[in-house]
């Protein structure tokens, strides 16, 4: 604001840039934060992604061990291990990529989201750190299960094209 524009009161204040003016910078930032939501969706959808993923590479990477782990240390309740450990490596492979390219991301998120409390719940040996992790993940998840993957996504652009939305 200059000078200018500034008019001293008589309690020595000053009166600034008008209510309209102010609700007018407030638009042009709030425009300008917009501009940045698809990649802060897809940073969300990348960051989750990768963990989910390569944990699921380690568990295939040894077998053996993941085996082990599902019949020792998680309790995954209703499944046997040996089934367990396929479907936990299963969702871990593929639902990632799905987020990542933003294809049925709501699902793949509802998905990793549920997993993701199951790994929770199925280990009770889990630090505070690790936990915290989890809760980190798991808040990523549900801004993509509530938000969408945004317009960086396969989604998007199959929406526009056989839609013709523009959502």
């Amino acid at each position: 604001m200059d000078m200018a524009r500034m008019v001293a009161t008589p309690a020595g204040r000053h009166r600034g840039a008008s209510p309209r003016a102010l609700r007018q910078l407030a638009d042009r930032a709030l425009g300008w934060l917009a501009l940045g939501t698809p990649l802060v969706d897809l940073a969300l959808r990348l960051v989750v992604g990768a963990v989910f993923f390569n944990s699921g590479l380690t568990k295939l990477a040894s077998w053996d061990s993941t085996l082990a782990l599902f019949e020792n240390e998680y309790a995954v309740p209703l499944l046997p291990p040996e089934l367990a450990a396929w479907l936990g490596t299963g969702v871990e492979l593929l639902m990632p990529v799905l987020l990542v390219l933003g294809l049925g991301t709501r699902l793949a998120a509802a998905i990793t989201f549920v997993f993701n409390v199951v790994a929770v719940l199925s280990y009770p040996d889990l630090s505070a750190a690790g936990l915290r992790d989890h809760q980190y993940w798991g808040l990523m998840l549900l801004v993509t299960l509530v938000h969408g993957p945004g317009r960086l996504s396969l989604d998007h652009l199959i929406r526009r094209r056989f839609a013709g939305g523009d959502a």
